[in-house]
């Protein structure tokens, strides 16, 4: 019995340093060979890289960091690309640009989380708000690792992940 590929998810922001990020290593941690994530922003800053923050907090969370890095997302719009099966934003800004055409016309969702790095306060303050952030983030992603397969055919796949947006 030949194993069925995993499900090609990539979550977009503006900047690609913090939610996506956050996103995309959780998904690679927890999705057991089933899902393989990807991040990627709408217009990462020149020399950008994942904000400090959001290392610590997914190495305090006992998930990896190794190869994480800031990616334009038109790095996944070109024919050379992994195909997606589903791209969720996760930034308000990102949800509303005009998004470039996706090869395989992948589902698509919005899951809005605040910006932690924009919490106000001392180093620990900042770093609760991206704890708290990793913690919404996963709980969403639970729920998703867990649907029946019967969830994840391309049609099912958008209507799912719409409703979890809700929760």
């Amino acid at each position: 019995m030949t194993e069925a590929k995993p499900l090609n998810v990539l979550f977009l922001c503006t900047h690609n340093s913090a939610r996506s990020i956050l996103a995309e290593a959780t998904l690679n941690h927890m999705g057991k060979g089933k899902f393989k994530a990807y991040s990627a922003g709408s217009s990462p800053r020149e020399n950008q890289t994942p904000n400090p923050l959001a290392i610590v907090t997914l190495e305090r969370a006992g998930i990896s960091t190794a190869g994480l890095r800031s990616k334009s997302w038109d790095d996944f719009a070109g024919p050379d690309a992994p195909s997606m099966d589903l791209v969720i934003t996760v930034c308000d800004n990102a949800a509303g640009e005009v998004c470039p055409y996706w090869p395989g016309q992948p589902a698509t969702a919005h899951w809005g989380y605040a910006d932690p790095s924009e919490a106000v306060g001392d180093d620990a303050v900042k770093l609760e708000a991206f704890k708290q952030t990793l913690f919404q983030i996963k709980r969403r992603l639970e729920l998703f690792t867990s649907l029946p397969a019967t969830s994840l055919s391309k049609m099912a796949l958008e209507k799912s992940a719409r409703e979890l947006a809700k929760k």
